[in-house]
């Protein structure tokens, strides 16, 4: 019996099988990694921003066999895993163009030496555990920066995306860059946590869950290895009374939907202030009931299968737990008949604290439709949540919109009067218990190196 069988969600169909890696065979690539590092280390960050370049490149030959091999394996919109490939394939523009500059070596002018130095370092072998749904964005976030920062890279992905995993891993290897230099591996839990105690693994990633984050957490912490943990949110998006409630409307919609709603930085709570609370409720109300489920290749599809059986049975325990305890549903909210894993775009109202709409991550086009009494009680109560990755605020007076995210929102991230999942060039990351560490924006290229001060004295 196989140790991984991968399904479509859209048909509940099996599409491959795979077996995990013996450690003996584990170990072998880990050695090989780290040799690979050590020549790789001395190129020239220019030739590093060439191979970087070479990666995209590649990357828009295999476009749509990925993009396909994703939507089979994890049921998102066709036309949605095309646009990902375009995002990874900026990653790697920003990347080789910005990078040289971000690594470059900082002088300073210090009293009682002739000068200071501080210069960025790869560190070595650095290790990702990816989920499943961004199956080329993840790997691309934290695998392109590190390689330009003169790392290897190790990937364990989702189990229900490997095939994803070793195409990329193709990919990877059909570019300029040295094939050890990135690997695909098929590993068990425990065969992970073995990998993160490994002496020639020197940085720890994950993209998860806040409970998957704190055992990998763990585990790193015992074994001294620096980690970037970027996980779960319940993110706000804030409605003030002077907002453009049709743009509030639109957006909302979007950024709930997006992705079959299984992205963490999604729109999850509406949070509205009771001057606009009727008026949007109606907007959005409709705007969800019109949004159709169905065969993700399909174009005329607004939202795909989620990802698993599982996750489909999760998220309706979640509503129906939340509706046990006071929520209602203003759409949706009904498990569908048949084959795959869908749900419908589903609104919940009356969502207080105690309920997992309130309190938790719901990872599915559900949203939560909460009134405010006014501005302050909006920011009060996106900021009573345990997470803290992203957010958005709606306001006709965007001064005043940066005020409030930059001083009163306790998030990573807000987007004013928008929404977008990722830009190469701002950092992405959260606070609280969605995660520490920086992705993107130059930040990302600098969590694994070695920041090393020169003390350079003057000759006697």
């Amino acid at each position: 019996m196989a140790d991984i069988t991968t399904i479509n969600p859209a048909t509940g169909e099996a599409i491959k099988e795979y077996n995990y890696m013996s450690n003996d065979e584990v170990n072998k690539i880990v050695e090989s990694s780290h040799q690979a590092f050590t020549e790789w280390r001395k190129t020239s960050h220019e030739a590093r921003a060439k191979v970087i370049n070479s990666i995209g490149e590649t990357l828009l030959k295999y476009k749509e066999e990925l993009s396909k091999l994703m939507t089979e394996e994890r049921g998102k919109l066709y036309s949605q895993s095309l646009q990902e490939i375009d995002l990874c394939k900026a990653i790697c523009d920003y990347t080789a163009e910005k990078g040289v500059a971000a690594l470059a070596d900082d002088e300073r002018d210090i009293e009682g030496l002739k000068k200071g130095i501080v210069t960025y370092q790869p560190i070595g072998v650095i290790y990702g555990m990816q989920p499943w749904n961004f199956p080329a964005y993840q790997v691309f976030r934290y695998t392109i920066a590190n390689l330009m920062a003169g790392n290897s890279i190790l990937l364990k992905h989702a189990s229900n995306v490997t095939g994803s995993g070793l195409l990329i891993e193709k990919i990877f290897h059909e570019s300029e860059l040295p094939n050890d230099l990135f690997r695909t591996i098929l590993i068990d839990h425990d065969q992970s946590e073995a990998l993160i105690g490994h002496d020639k693994v020197r940085g720890v990633t994950l993209t998860g869950s806040d409970g998957a984050g704190s055992i990998v957490g763990q585990q790193a912490a015992k074994a001294i290895k620096k980690v970037v943990l970027e996980l779960g949110s319940n993110d706000a998006f804030i409605v003030l009374e002077d907002a453009d409630v049709e743009l509030a409307v639109e957006t909302c919609t979007q950024a709930r939907l997006i992705n079959n709603g299984e992205t963490c930085v999604a729109a999850k709570r509406f949070i509205v202030v009771d001057s606009l609370y009727d008026d949007f409720r109606e907007r959005i109300v409709k705007k969800f009931a019109d949004a159709k489920f169905g065969d993700p290749m399909d174009d005329g599809s607004d939202l795909g299968p989620l990802a698993r059986k599982d996750l489909q049975e999760k998220l309706h325990e979640q509503v129906e737990d939340s509706v046990a305890k006071g929520a209602t549903i203003a759409v949706g909210g009904q498990l569908p008949e048949g084959k795959g894993s869908f749900y419908p775009a589903t609104i919940l109202e009356n969502v207080e604290k105690g309920q997992p709409a309130y309190d938790d991550e719901l990872f599915g086009p559900v949203a939560s439709l909460i009134r405010a009494k006014d501005q302050d009680d909006a920011l009060r109560i996106a900021n009573d949540s345990r997470y803290g990755l992203g957010g958005a605020i709606f306001s006709k007076d965007e001064d005043k919109a940066i005020r409030l995210a930059r001083e009163e929102f306790d998030t990573g991230m807000v987007y004013i009067n928008g929404y977008g999942l990722a830009n190469p060039a701002l950092p992405f990351g959260g606070v609280k218990n969605s995660g520490h560490g920086r992705e993107h924006g130059g930040f990302g290229i600098k969590e694994f190196v070695n920041i090393k001060g020169l003390h350079v004295h003057k000759s006697q």
